[in-house]
């Protein structure tokens, strides 16, 4: 299996992305690399977050590429979103829902917040009710050790079991 330094394989990949965005079978051709190969790397690519073409979901791109576009594109006109999604092989539409989905995301910030705080005071109020009753139930554990300490030194004093005279 041939190695490929990383000019090379930058070279390649430049051919497939954007702006060129040629196809995998004709670069594998001209190239004299194995079409897998070429797949194998515009994967990888696509794992790293990178923009790439034959993805006309979006959806496999990762969160941060998507914000990227979503930053990148806000300030553009409607023409200049056109270009720049034909540049990266999106859909305008896309690029719209990815922007929603970010200001929804903002939106929740608080709602979450505010989810963990109340969370957060449930947690204090059950801590506070635990411990209550871990301490009644020492009381109780001391209570219960002073009331056999005492049955065991009137036994001693006796010298006998009290119950046991009482049989007699």
């Amino acid at each position: 299996m041939p190695r490929y330094s990383e000019e090379r394989k930058a070279a390649v990949l430049n051919k497939l992305l954007p702006p060129q965005n040629r196809s995998v079978v004709s670069v594998a051709a001209e190239e004299g690399i194995s079409d897998v190969t070429l797949y194998s790397w515009l994967k990888q690519c696509r794992q790293q977050g990178m923009p790439v073409p034959g993805n006309r979901t979006g959806e496999d791109w990762s969160p941060e590429a998507k914000l990227a576009v979503v930053v990148e594109t806000a300030s553009m006109s409607e023409a200049e979103l056109s270009a720049y999604c034909r540049e990266k092989g999106l859909y305008p539409e896309q690029v719209q829902r990815w922007k929603e989905a970010c200001l929804q995301g903002a939106g929740m910030q608080g709602e979450r917040q505010k989810a963990a705080q109340k969370q957060q005071r449930d947690a204090r109020k059950t801590i506070k009710k635990l411990k209550s009753e871990v301490r009644r139930k020492d009381r109780a554990l001391a209570e219960t050790t002073s009331l056999l300490v005492l049955s065991k030194k009137l036994e001693a004093l006796y010298g006998e079991d009290p119950d046991s005279s009482e049989d007699d």
